[in-house]
């Protein structure tokens, strides 16, 4: 079986310890570097190339935001998982921005947290529910201020359906199984996203979506259950 690579960007000791002893337990994951500070994570990522960042935000040197932010712009490919204590609005949008998949909170459970490495790995959007309440408030807040993408570049019918059923929380082996296409054809369709709309990941496609209307913010707040 293929493992999911995972670097650990935390600074606090026994919290790296603790999710190490639990991720060990895994057969489909293993732990391949760990970093106490931003920019250990950056050089780590450079030289072992993993899947997936476990990524922490207050860190020394450089902060989980701009690590995040200059990983995602030399590796793309690798999934940025946020755990974090902070549930700051502006350290949410910052690092959505940056190009994180997943935000989680550190009062998540063990199973929750594996569940979700797994998830961002396959390229599905996690975060935590109190995270999707302060999304909504802030898209809420922001209404009538869309962000439109250069040049006249729109979705495709079927894009927009891959994206208004992502957000209800289906993965892309479930969207697939909707539509009766393969998962490959469902990946396709995310890349063509992303590259129509501007982002690097399904979560900022989903916040896009929901900021030009194509998402109902009633469909939205079922976004976030990782069970």
């Amino acid at each position: 079986m293929e493992k999911i690579r995972i670097i650990l960007a935390e600074d606090h000791v026994v919290v790296r310890e603790g999710i190490r002893k639990l991720i060990q337990g895994e057969d489909d994951m293993e732990v391949v570097g760990e970093a106490g500070d931003g920019e250990e994570a950056i050089e780590l990522v450079s030289r072992v190339e993993p899947d997936v960042v476990l990524m922490d935000i207050a860190m020394p040197k450089v902060n989980g935001i701009e690590a995040t932010r200059r990983i995602k712009e030399s590796y793309p490919s690798v999934s940025i998982l946020i755990l974090t204590a902070y549930d700051n609005e502006e350290f949410i949008f910052a690092l959505v921005e940056a190009g994180a998949g997943g935000y989680l909170l550190k009062n998540v459970h063990g199973r929750e947290l594996l569940n979700s490495i797994r998830a961002v790995y396959d390229g599905e959007s996690v975060l935590h529910p109190v995270i999707v309440e302060k999304i909504f408030n802030h898209i809420e807040f922001e209404k009538g201020k869309t962000i439109r993408p250069e040049g006249n570049a729109i979705l495709s019918q079927r894009e927009l359906e891959v994206l208004r059923l992502s957000e209800e929380g289906l993965s892309n082996k479930e969207v697939a199984e909707k539509l009766s296409v393969g998962i490959r054809t469902i990946q396709t369709h995310w890349r063509n996203i992303f590259n129509k709309i501007g982002v690097g990941s399904r979560t900022e496609a989903i916040l896009y979506g929901l900021r030009e209307g194509w998402i109902k913010l009633e469909q939205g707040r079922r976004q976030g259950n990782t069970e």
